[in-house]
C-alpha cells in the first residue's frame, strides 16, 4: 500500500498527462462537433465542445461530391501500393546493413544516415523528377518518395537483434539469404514490420505537399490535396455559391470540417488495433549494435 506522500508524484504525472491528452483530443472533438452543427451555430461561435442544432447536411454534401470519392480512391491507392513498395525497399536496404559480413557496411550506413540531415532540397528534387519524366504521374508519388532513412535504421536494428544462431542453423540446413529473410527474419519481425508500415501508411495518407506540386491532373490528386483546396483556397465557396442561402444548414466551414472527419476515419479505425505493435516496435529503434 502506497503512503500518501508516495502518491503525490503519481497524481502530478496523471494530471499532467491528462491535461496533455485533453489538449490533443479537443481539436478533434471540436471539428467533429462543428461538422454536425448548423452553419449559424458555427459562425456565431456557439460550438465549443458539443454540437448545436445537429444536422448532417454537410456530410451529405461531401459524400455526394464526385471529386471526393475520386480523391479518396487515389489516397487509398497511394497508401496501399506506396506502403507496400516502401516496405519492400526498406527491407531490402535494412537486411544487408544488419549483416557484419557486408563489406563496406560502415561506409554505406554513413552515407545513408547522411541523408537524414542533408538532402537535395525542393527545387533539385523537382528538377530530378522532371528529367525522369515523372511529373504528373502516380509513379512519382509511389517511387519518388518511397523510403525513409530513419525507418531503414529501425528495421536494421530489429534484424540485428535476431540471434545469429538462427541464421547459422538455417545455413547448415542449406537455406540461402533470401530464404533466411523470408522464413526467419520476417516472421520474427512482425512488431517492427507493423510499426514501420504504420509510419509509412500515415505518411502516405497525410501526404499532400509533393502531390500538390507534382500532380496536375485532377483525377490523380489525393484526398489531402483536395482538402487543402477546401481549407486554404476555400474553393468550395465558389462551387456552392449558387446553392447556399441564408437558411442553409451547412456552410463552407462545416463542409470543410466534415471533409476533415471523413479523411481521418480510416486511420482512426486502424490505429487502435496496431497500437500495441506500434509501441513495441518504436522501442526497437533504441537497440544499439
Amino acid at each position: 500500500m502506497k503512503s500518501f506522500g508516495s502518491k503525490i508524484p503519481d497524481f502530478i504525472i496523471y494530471t499532467v498527462v491528462g491535461l496533455i491528452a485533453i489538449i490533443c483530443i479537443y481539436p478533434f472533438i471540436y471539428v467533429l462537433s462543428a461538422s454536425i452543427s448548423s452553419s449559424d451555430a458555427v459562425l456565431k461561435g456557439d460550438v465549443l465542445l458539443f454540437p448545436k442544432d445537429i444536422t448532417f447536411e454537410a456530410y451529405k454534401l461531401v459524400l455526394e461530391e464526385p471529386g471526393i470519392w475520386v480523391a479518396y480512391g487515389n489516397t487509398i491507392f497511394y497508401t496501399v501500393v506506396g506502403t507496400l513498395f516502401s516496405m519492400f525497399v526498406t527491407i531490402c536496404g535494412a537486411y544487408p546493413l544488419s549483416k557484419k559480413r557486408l563489406k563496406g557496411r560502415s561506409f554505406f550506413a554513413f552515407f545513408i544516415a547522411f541523408t537524414m540531415w542533408f538532402n537535395a532540397g525542393i527545387i533539385p528534387t523537382y528538377l530530378n523528377l522532371k528529367d525522369l519524366g515523372l511529373l504528373d504521374t502516380r509513379t512519382a508519388i509511389i517511387v519518388g518518395f518511397a523510403i525513409s532513412t530513419f525507418l531503414v535504421f529501425i528495421m536494421r536494428s530489429f534484424f540485428q537483434s535476431v540471434p545469429d544462431s538462427l541464421e547459422e542453423s538455417a545455413k547448415v540446413d542449406g537455406a540461402n539469404d533470401l530464404q533466411i529473410l523470408w522464413k526467419i527474419f520476417l516472421p520474427l519481425s512482425k512488431p517492427a514490420l507493423i510499426t514501420v508500415g504504420l509510419f509509412y501508411a500515415v505518411s502516405r495518407w497525410n501526404g499532400y505537399f509533393w502531390s500538390m506540386i507534382v500532380l496536375n491532373d485532377e483525377s490523380k490528386i489525393p484526398l489531402q490535396v483536395l482538402l487543402k483546396k477546401l481549407v486554404v483556397d476555400m474553393s468550395v465557396k465558389e462551387q456552392m455559391a449558387n446553392s447556399l442561402d441564408t437558411t442553409s444548414q451547412y456552410s463552407a466551414e462545416t463542409v470543410i470540417y466534415a471533409t476533415i472527419i471523413v479523411s481521418i476515419i480510416p486511420i482512426i479505425l486502424v490505429y487502435p488495433y496496431l497500437q500495441k505493435y506500434f509501441v513495441k516496435g518504436t522501442m526497437i529503434g533504441g537497440i544499439k549494435e
